[in-house]
């Protein structure tokens, strides 16, 4: 089973380990984000399965909040700065569908 690490460096196509640490920071944020959107407890998933619509989730969401760690919409979203916003839908979508089935 690939770790949340490798699933998001595999995500961004990374092959270095130099922004590990960095991946690791947001990879947590999207967790932390999950559990609150999922009305989990903090920590939830520290001693529970993820399931595999909500690891899509969180897995965008990292990779998201790397390519855009400057603070604007850089990398892949400087095109369109919809294609952001369309993130944060596809994320939110996702862990609804998961939602129901953890509370």
């Amino acid at each position: 089973m690939e770790t949340l690490l490798e699933k998001v460096k595999a995500n961004l196509i990374i092959d270095h380990a130099a922004d590990d640490e960095l991946l690791g920071t947001f990879i947590l944020a999207a967790v932390s984000y999950a559990e609150s959107y999922q009305h989990l407890t903090e920590g939830y998933y520290e001693s529970n399965p993820m399931l595999p619509t909500t690891e899509q989730a969180v897995t965008m969401l990292a990779s998201h909040f790397y390519e855009s760690r400057d603070g604007s919409t850089a990398g892949f979203f400087a095109d369109s700065v919809g294609a952001a916003e369309q993130v944060w839908k596809t994320v939110n979508t996702l862990l609804r569908l998961d939602r129901s089935w953890m509370v």
